[in-house]
């Protein structure tokens, strides 16, 4: 049984393609520690898929251990639950509470509604390029990839302008504590103070409801549609943490995809009509979200001649499934013109994401916009100069200075 451990993961974040492909090739079904606890980890396309659909594979952990994310008798909780981690949301509960939580924020997030938000993604945009469009220069992440998706989850949301720059903060502290046990306590630190943050802007809500999602859930829990106020806490920070993270990286690892492969650029430059089909391949390619949420066994199941005893943890490679060749083409090439691209950047079955409308018109808008209104747009450095943040399941950049 090949064993791997999260530095394997989580330190081939620039080039994760020969690592993933060997891994697929040796050990499709392999064992890994995560904070202490031992997991499987499935790379296959096949497998992958099958699992993600399979109701075997329960996303609540409190159906295999019912205390998760409880007090135990003297009032402490274990240490390796975060609150946030444990409670309850879309990420961590299978139907029927699953599909009861995803109808309350559903009809927000169809692509009718999502097309809507066109005209206003577009100026948000503009205006962010306007500010740096004189300088020559800038830092995609800083001034383009971070503040377009928080801007428009924000006011979808209904986040107060003053308080966007903290939450990003503290998302990005969760999201990278979950990498390694030394960031734990960091962790559940700023998940303390975003639940604190939470209460207060659902009190703000309740006091003086607005044209927003978090107002409509507000009144949603009020109107007795058995939202608890744990899920609600809950559903907020998903929404805010799901609704920017991963479009961050998809405009940011996108842009440095195309960078990196100009003939590509040129391409998309040449004919921006194949801007839709664009998205999706750099949605392959690049994986934004390179692990899937954790599942636990409902009974035992075999796979490639092991046996997943109920109640053991799996997660899927998402990245490794996206460049299978049993599944795509000469999978480790960016090619924009892929036809029936079938990845899994956004999961699949029930708990396929919910805002991948979103993120796909602000990965058009974002990327198209800067290649038209940039036509000298490239790199500032050589890509081996680039720095990932470390841990955690997101491929995240630290810059990409740019130049135009």
């Amino acid at each position: 049984m090949t064993s791997i451990s999260l530095n394997d993961l989580f330190s081939h974040k620039h080039n994760p393609y020969p690592f993933y492909t060997q891994l697929r090739e040796q050990a499709p079904l392999a064992r890994f520690t995560w904070n202490g606890r031992e997991m499987w980890l499935a790379s296959a396309y096949d497998d992958v898929v099958a699992i993600l659909k399979d109701p075997r594979f329960t996303l609540d952990m409190q159906k295999i251990e019912p205390m998760a994310g409880k007090q135990s008798p003297d009032g402490e909780s274990a240490p390796r639950y975060m609150p946030l981690a444990s409670s309850r949301h879309l990420l961590n509960t299978d139907p029927p509470d699953h599909t009861r939580l995803r109808t309350l924020v559903s009809k927000a997030f169809t692509p009718r509604i999502i097309e809507q938000l066109r005209p206003r993604i577009q100026q948000i945009m503009d205006e962010l390029l306007d500010v740096v469009q004189d300088r020559g220069e800038m830092d995609l992440m800083a001034d383009i990839a971070i503040p377009l998706p928080i801007t428009v989850i924000s006011e979808l949301l209904g986040i107060p302008v003053a308080d966007r720059k903290p939450f990003r903060a503290w998302t990005q502290t969760i999201i990278q504590s979950q990498g390694a046990a030394s960031g734990l306590e960091a962790g559940i630190a700023a998940e303390e103070a975003f639940i604190g943050y939470i209460k207060t802007l659902i009190a703000q809500k309740r006091a003086h409801p607005d044209d927003d999602l978090i107002s409509s859930l507000v009144q949603a829990e009020e109107q007795g549609d058995v939202l608890s106020e744990n899920e609600l806490i809950s559903m907020i920070f998903l929404l805010i943490t799901a609704g920017h993270e991963t479009t961050v990286n998809l405009i940011g690892n996108g842009m440095l995809a195309l960078f990196e492969h100009p003939e590509q650029m040129n391409l998309l430059r040449a004919d921006p009509t194949m801007l839709s089909s664009a998205i999706e391949e750099l949605l392959r390619y690049t994986s934004p979200v390179t692990l899937s949420a954790p599942r636990w066994a409902t009974q035992d199941v075999t796979l490639h001649g092991h046996t997943i005893r109920k109640g053991e943890m799996i997660r899927c490679a998402l990245l490794s499934a996206n460049i299978d060749p049993q599944q795509f083409s000469d999978p480790t090439a960016l090619n924009i013109l892929h036809k029936e691209n079938q990845h899994l950047a956004f999961g699949k079955g029930v708990h396929f994401c919910l805002g991948a409308p979103l993120a796909r018109l602000e990965g058009q808008i974002a990327i198209g916009t800067l290649l038209h209104r940039l036509p000298r747009l490239c790199l500032a450095c050589n890509p081996e100069q680039l720095t990932w943040k470390e841990g955690g399941p997101l491929r995240n950049l630290v810059a990409l200075p740019v130049m135009f």
